[in-house]
């Protein structure tokens, strides 16, 4: 957890939802995937996946022309731009370790060395319509004997954005030589994630950590390194902004995309799961089977 999302908002909606002042989203910037991004950076995505490049909110001091420095009484900047999801720190030899680091625990962000100085200085949001969790069944099992696992989506109750909080940095490739090539630069991010609320602890252990608006500022604003107050934030928790609700297996391959992947599974084709809700079971194992060839665990499934 997190490690899949649906990131279904256009870049002119983020920028009016997160007030923000810059569109960086059709800047060039460096990709770590082998082949196009489907759907294209920038447009929605119901199937968000680690290397993807994904709108991300941040702010950044805007630099002094003059001095090529940062302009010291200058207020940070609220831009939107395309990070690539899987934080590679600015030590890496390569890309690579991103995909060990699409999430940071809450608990440890401020002391570990692949994140603390993000956490100090370079906190964002990533904007959300919601995510995806497996839960495993207590009492179904694949064709594999494991237990199924039942995808479910969540999301705010009251239907606003979901703004997680997130870390991003930036890593030199030093095989480029010129520094103005938007490949010599690869900017990632990192989802946090904490303790799931009650409920939601019925389908994953974990969820993303959800600021709400009125510490959108705080958290962005790089001049803010007071630690205390970014570990209260880390800490955050408000019970019940949520709903859960589980959804076809369609979403375990990372190439079906659209919003056909939101849509509830009815409770009549349902093996197994447990109620987010009630603790309830719903669905037996169908006589003689032990699961179904859509649920098997593949290379694309969660």
């Amino acid at each position: 957890m997190c490690g899949r999302y649906a990131a279904t908002a256009n870049p002119g909606e983020l920028v009016e939802e997160f007030e923000v002042e810059q569109d960086r989203t059709g800047d060039p910037a460096r990709s770590v995937m082998a082949r196009p991004q489907s759907p294209p950076p920038g447009t929605p995505d119901y199937n968000m996946a680690p290397t993807k490049r994904a709108p991300v909110v941040l702010s950044r001091v805007p630099r002094d022309e003059t001095t090529e420095g940062y302009a010291a009484d200058a207020p940070p900047v609220r831009q939107l731009r395309l990070l690539t999801w899987g934080l590679v720190p600015s030590w890496a030899k390569d890309t690579k370790v991103g995909m060990q680091m699409i999430n940071a625990r809450a608990e440890s962000v401020l002391e570990k060395a692949s994140f603390k100085k993000a956490a100090a200085g370079r906190r964002c949001l990533v904007p959300a319509a919601g995510w995806y969790e497996w839960q495993k069944s207590p009492t179904v099992k694949d064709a594999k004997g494991k237990p199924r696992k039942q995808p479910f989506f969540t999301q705010r109750a009251d239907g606003h954005p979901i703004a997680m909080a997130g870390l991003y940095e930036f890593w030199r490739d030093k095989t480029v030589e010129d520094p103005a090539d938007p490949n010599a630069w690869l900017t990632s991010f990192t989802i946090i994630t904490t303790d799931a609320e009650p409920g939601l602890d019925r389908i994953h252990d974990r969820q993303p950590l959800i600021l709400e608006p009125e510490d959108w500022a705080a958290w962005l604003d790089p001049r803010n390194q007071d630690l205390d107050e970014v570990r209260r934030l880390l800490s955050f928790h408000r019970a019940g902004r949520f709903e859960a609700y589980p959804i076809s297996t369609a979403v375990n391959a990372t190439s079906n995309n659209g919003p056909q992947l939101l849509e509830p599974v009815p409770e009549s084709e349902l093996q197994g799961v447990v109620d987010p809700m009630t603790g309830e079971v719903i669905g037996g194992e169908p006589p003689g089977a032990v699961g179904s060839q859509e649920t098997q665990g593949g290379k694309n499934s969660r």
